[in-house]
Formats: C-alpha cells, structure tokens, sequence
C-alpha cells in the first residue's frame, strides 16, 4: 500500500526533481512522485513538499534516514502526512456568506465625544 510523506522546512530553491533526488540518494526505489507545494499566484516554493512511496517499510526507512538531513542551513522535517481537513466554504470571514464582517457599531470604538451625540 503506498504511502504519503509531508517533507517540510525545505529550502525554497529545492524543487519536484531535486526532492525526489533527496530520497533516492537515500537508497529508496519505491518512490512513485514527489512534489514541492508552489504558491498559486507567484509560483514559488511554499517550502514544504509531499513525497509518495509504494513500500510502507521504504516509508519508514525514509522517515528514519532523510528526517534532520540538512540542505543548504536547513534541517528537513519528514512526517507521515496526515489526511487533508475538508474546508468550510465562504473564505475570509468564518463561513458566513459575505466575507469580513468587523465593525467597532456606530462610535467607531472611540469615547469622549466622537460616536453619536445622545
């Protein structure tokens, strides 16, 4: 049964070939993808990536070995990563249809004269 593995704290230079490379280099045959998180908009690195082996007792051996590795300054962090949480629809704002609903009422949040006169 395959299993996925979260590789975090990666420098934001490393990319799909090169995480895949870190685990071969490793002595793991059983890697069927590897893939850096990029930003959607910008198209950088997020610096934390997935890696997806066949072989559950590769997984470990991968746990075991690449976990502390350093690359450039940083020490990687590999987990097995856990299901992703469905999310709640509606974005910034908790859900609730129309978004951001902050407000400070009708003084603003001030006192001393700057709300309304009563």
């Amino acid at each position: 049964m395959a299993k996925k593995l979260f590789v975090g704290n990666l420098p934001y230079t490393v990319g799909d070939e090169q995480l895949r490379e870190m685990f071969a280099n490793a002595g793991l045959t059983s890697i069927q993808s590897a893939n850096v998180v990029t930003d959607k908009f910008t198209g950088k690195s997020r610096g934390f990536g997935f890696v997806e082996l066949s072989d559950d007792a590769e997984a470990e051996k991968a746990i075991s070995s690449v976990n502390g590795q350093e690359i450039d300054g940083r020490a990687v962090v590999v987990n097995e990563a856990r299901p992703m949480q469905e999310r709640k629809p509606g974005g910034f704002g908790g859900g609730r249809p129309g978004g951001f609903r902050g407000g400070r009422g009708d003084s603003g949040g001030r006192s001393g004269g700057y709300g309304r006169q009563y």
